[in-house]
């Protein structure tokens, strides 16, 4: 695992994206409509957020591994106990993700793993005082980021859906 710096963003190839992501990218469409699935944020004609059971989709605890991982050489705790909650955030054509910050907890970083990304699927843009980062998303890539940075996703100008796990990190 190699972890680059570009300002406050952090980013990260996870090497078993061909094996994992299709297997959670599945786990997702046989789960997003079970009862028990859980949508939050409403914004923009869409829910932004969607929480899965990680029962429901085990594939998930690697990546989530990977990003605990990562979380520790970023924030330089090595042997520190963090946690990590996370949902999926599924983008379809034309839909978009506005502006907003995830500091309303403990969180000590937050982050975005690419699932699906087709061409033209919507950059991620970071946006810190005079700084604006702007991510393209490829398929196994994480980003990192400080929770209290503006960020958003451009709309998606594809005709297919996007797919994401975004997450919080915090204490353990």
């Amino acid at each position: 695992m190699s972890v680059a710096r570009n300002a406050a963003v952090y980013t990260a190839l996870f090497e078993q994206a061909d094996r994992v992501n299709p297997r959670v990218r599945e786990g997702f469409a046989r789960h997003a409509d079970d009862p028990g699935t859980r949508r939050s944020h409403w914004f923009g004609g869409r829910f932004e957020n969607v929480y899965i059971d990680p029962a429901k989709v085990p594939e998930v605890r690697e990546l989530l591994a990977f990003a605990l991982a990562c979380a520790q050489e970023i924030l330089g705790r090595p042997d520190a106990a963090l946690r990590s909650g996370f949902w999926f955030n599924e983008m379809r054509p034309g839909q978009a993700t506005l502006s907003h910050t995830h500091d309303d907890d403990d969180e000590l970083l937050s982050g975005v793993y690419y699932l699906r990304v087709p061409a033209d699927s919507g950059d991620l843009v970071i946006l810190e005082e005079h700084l604006k980062t702007i991510v393209q998303p490829q398929e196994g890539l994480a980003v990192f980021f400080p929770p209290d940075v503006l960020h958003e996703v451009t709309p998606n100008r594809s005709n297919e859906n996007r797919l994401s796990l975004a997450f919080n990190i915090g204490p353990g």
